[in-house]
């Protein structure tokens, strides 16, 4: 049967009626579930209520390419072995099956994702229980030799599972039909057609495959390849293939000494420095472990390749790491290479590889293959590295997107060809809204009391803040050299930072602050802690600030500041850098005194007649993040964060944090912590804004969940947040809203009818927003870009509505978030997703600050795995320090 267009291109109702809603996104009649219509058709979130009208109309084009659903019946195949074998390894064997094994049987290209599922526009004839074992030959790499070991052969089972009548595809995509698992397993079925012939001939990962054209060496044993993310999404009446440009971190490929060298920092030409013998530190050792476990790697013996993989590296070299043959003789590694196989090492002293079966292996016997994706976090030295790899501007990004289609080669795909699907090579066009931005209203005194952003942005010239706050008595503790920065050089910053305060309304009654010149390797605390006495002896008061000059790279310095400010001590910091800081202009000082303004508990900007400061509807809002360890960073913990709003205007912030095991991704504390934010609300309410009436309201935003989490989201965390309101005796009706920001699709302005719609970097406007022509079929979903473009392709933020017990309607949601975007307190531009929930993912980042500086605990983001992970997650549990309370109530993290 012939694929077709997805239904309703212009006609009306299709495949069992149902009404038709016209002019979707400019691609003609289209059937759209709003709720009401289709009532029996069953949700994970909350049905769309409507379409957004408020705002500009504007033409976007998006990364996103319409695509065919075929018709009829994918057979669904799984209980697929191996399936421990690496992906890549499983897709040659699966290859190897339908094309050489077994072409009698697949009679057609059948597509498989590398591990346990299989697809067929066909149904295999696997016998009448619909299950067969092949077997599956792979030949030994390296020449054939009269001592090369026989080729392998594997036991590949398949069995029929399931078959999935494209008709409920249909069905879903025109809001006709629940989002079931039947749904799911052919949109992943799809997807794994799109990727098949890709991934046979590229490294991959999930969603993404890679080629060398391109690549770039960024030192450290890395290289970056570009690549292409592709996802077959459900929008509404169709489907398209969401298509954008990618960036793979690899390992670079040859010697590995040559890569264990470069990732040290040492000169490729003495690998004898790897030796414990010479000194080789173990935390030298231990943290290039981390960087080259689990890597592949080659070895080659009498013209025999073995691939093998490195679980560890030895603390001894060839020539100490001793062994008993199989004789019983103890040997060293050196001496067995050198009189067995007659293979004597250039550096017997140089440690060894072990890997899974125990046998240890000489560094330089050892290769690494290309292409060979590092999944680890990058190093933090090379993140500016691969940002610079990765920035496009729109122009170029689209074009980059557009050049994917040759290299995808859709058309030509055997696999989608087999399919019925056809893929438009013209990405679509979008008609989106720029809603107007909010009114931020600032203090009395200034002579510009209220501002309306353009395109996300403002500046504090003629502003002062609604309550600013006092500086009494401060100190300035400088860990630059002071040939760098002398002490003239601190005096002035000290009056430019006076000057600074003054010009936004704050005041700084101690003109003349003590200035302590400290040295960076010694204990921080112990010098901040002298600076506070010194002012409690000759200004007869501690500080309420401490202000410190940072050197270049003095991230651990930084730390332990935050350590004694934010916990130990209970008094505020604010770190500057020296290059800064030194002769900076007053707008570098102003934009300093927002974030020093509301650590003292002061208020920068409010909103003006938002629908949020509603005073007959009052509002707390809330928002919700958890930060992940790194792959392979087994016993360490993930970090959660709750955010809430305590004032009527929504600019104050209190939080708390905590820990828990690593990668589970629902908050296990929530209700504890909700309880607890919801108590300091009410508290906040009796001392200082007593009168108003209680809150009716809570608006939600969790941030890090992906779709598949939100049915968890509504089962696990939902009930904890209830639980917190009614033991805190509010009565409060609560909205729930997943705010994505780690997704891909992206909002590409290329060229607008009105010239005027763009910014000056080519993105779109602050305030573009896209529910009709690309969100969900039927749940209540939106892309909203908040902020301004600065360099390269701004990224929207996608929104979920998956509980709504207020009601709200599409303009009052996308105009709530889009207000929220405009109080993160330490900018004068608007951010990318809602300030709750911003100000959570930075209290996240922040988790190592809660940490004794100098403990014994791994906070390295690529922490190497350990077999006692419970014990490590108790120790990290217990290593975090909780706030101090004079920064309970504060916003520390500014």
């Amino acid at each position: 049967m012939p694929p077709r267009v997805a239904p309703g291109r212009g006609s009306g109702p299709q495949r069992g009626g149902g009404p038709a809603r016209g002019g979707g996104a400019g691609r003609g009649g289209v059937p759209v579930a709003i709720a009401g219509e289709y009532s029996s058709v069953k949700t994970v979130g909350v049905k769309r209520p409507n379409f957004g009208t408020g705002g500009r109309p504007v033409n976007t084009i998006v990364n996103a390419f319409p695509v065919t659903v075929p018709d009829g019946i994918i057979y669904h195949y799984d209980d697929i072995t191996p399936d421990k074998l690496p992906a890549r390894v499983n897709m040659i064997l699966f290859d190897r099956l339908q094309t050489n094994v077994a072409p009698q049987i697949f009679t057609a290209p059948t597509v498989y994702d590398g591990r346990k599922n299989a697809f067929a526009m066909y149904k295999l004839a696997l016998g009448p229980t619909d299950s067969a074992v092949f077997d599956v030959t792979m030949e030994r790499l390296g020449p054939a030799s009269s001592d090369s070991r026989p080729p392998k052969i594997y036991k590949m089972k398949i069995t029929k599972a399931a078959e999935i009548n494209t008709e409920v595809l249909h069905r879903f995509i025109a809001g006709q039909q629940s989002q079931d698992n039947t749904v799911l397993t052919s949109i992943m079925a799809l997807n794994v057609v799109i990727r098949m012939g890709p991934n046979l001939k590229h490294p991959f990962n999930t969603r993404s495959f890679f080629t060398e054209r391109g690549k770039r060496a960024i030192g450290g044993g890395m290289e970056l390849w570009r690549g292409f993310f592709q996802s077959l999404r459900p929008s509404q009446g169709s489907m398209y293939i969401n298509l954008d440009i990618a960036t793979g971190i690899m390992y670079k490929p040859g010697p590995l000494t040559n890569l264990c060298l470069e990732f040290l920092g040492r000169p490729a030409t003495d690998p004898s420095i790897m030796s414990a013998k010479k000194g080789f530190p173990d935390r030298e050792r231990i943290r290039l472990q981390r960087f080259v476990s689990n890597m592949r790697v080659i070895t080659e013996h009498g013209g025999q390749v073995r691939p093998r993989v490195i679980k560890r590296l030895t603390a001894e070299g060839a020539s100490s790491r001793m062994f008993n043959t199989r004789e019983g003789q103890s040997m060293s590694v050196a001496n067995y290479f050198k009189t067995v196989l007659g293979r004597p090492l250039r550096f017997p002293d140089v440690i060894c590889i072990e890997v899974g079966s125990g046998a240890v292996i000489p560094l330089e016997l050892c290769n690494v293959p290309p292409g060979q994706i590092m999944r680890k976090q990058i190093p933090a030295d090379k993140t500016n590295d691969v940002l610079e790899f990765s920035k496009l501007d729109p122009p170029a990004r689209l074009d980059a997107i557009k050049q994917g289609l040759s290299v995808l080669q859709y058309g030509q795909s055997e696999y989608v060809r087999q399919f019925g699907m056809n893929v438009t090579p013209t990405p679509l066009s979008v008609r989106a809204r720029v809603i107007a931005a909010p009114v931020l209203r600032y203090g009395q005194g200034g002579r510009e009391n209220t501002i309306k952003p353009a395109n996300g942005q403002w500046n504090m010239r003629d502003k002062k803040f609604v309550k600013p706050m006092t500086i009494k008595v401060w100190a300035i503790v400088v860990y630059e050299s002071q040939n760098r920065f002398n002490l003239t050089t601190a005096q002035d910053m000290a009056t430019s930072f006076c000057e600074g305060a003054a010009s936004v309304g704050m005041n700084v009654e101690d003109k003349r602050p003590l200035i302590f010149y400290e040295n960076g390797q010694q204990v921080i605390a112990d010098h901040l802690r002298k600076a506070g006495k010194a002012c409690v002896d000759q200004k007869k008061s501690p500080p309420n600030l401490i202000v410190v000059v940072l050197p270049e790279g003095g991230n651990q310095i930084y730390t332990a500041v935050k350590h004694f400010g934010d916990v130990t001590m209970g008094v505020a910091t604010q770190c500057l850098k020296s290059q800064k800081c030194s002769r900076a202009k007053p707008q570098y000082w102003a934009n300093v005194m927002l974030k020093v303004n509301v650590k003292l508990g002061g208020i920068n900007n409010v909103l003006e007649n938002s629908p949020i400061n509603d005073p007959h509807h009052p509002t707390i809002v809330m928002g919700a993040d958890v930060i992940h360890p790194a792959p392979g960073a087994e016993g360490r913990p993930s970090f959660t964060t709750l955010v809430s709003s305590v004032d009527g205007t929504t600019a104050k912030y209190v939080s708390d944090s905590r820990v828990q095991t690593g990668r589970v991704e629902m908050i296990e504390d929530l209700e504890e912590m909700c309880k607890n934010l919801l108590t300091k609300y009410i508290g906040y309410q009796r001392a200082f804004e007593k009168g108003r009436p209680p809150p009716t309201r809570l608006i939600f935003y969790r941030d890090g969940v992906s779709e598949g989490q939100f049915q968890q989201v509504l089962d696990n965390e939902l009930p904890q947040i209830k639980k917190a309101c009614r033991d805190v005796k509010l009565n409060l009706k609560i909205t729930l809203i997943i705010v994505g920001k780690r997704h891909h699709i992206r909002q590409v302005f290329m060229f607008p009818q009105n010239p005027g719609d763009g910014d000056r970097s080519g993105n779109c406007q602050a305030g573009t927003t896209i529910d009709e022509g690309l969100g969900h079929p039927t749940e209540f979903d939106y892309y909203q870009l908040t902020h301004g473009g600065l360099l390269g392709t701004s990224r929207p933020a996608h929104y979920s509505v998956i509980l709504d017990e207020n009601n709200f309607n599409a303009d009052a949601m996308q105009n709530l978030s889009f207000s929220l975007c405009h109080v993160y307190a330490r900018a004068t531009r608007s951010v990318s997703i809602p300030a709750p929930v911003y100000y959570a993912d930075i209290i996240c980042a922040r988790a190592k600050n809660h940490y004794t500086p100098g403990s014994d605990l791994d906070l390295s983001e690529t922490a190497t795995q350990t077999s006692h992970a419970d014990t490590q997650l108790e120790a990290f549990k217990l290593g975090y320090k909780p706030l101090h309370a004079n920064m309970a109530n504060l916003m520390y993290f500014m």
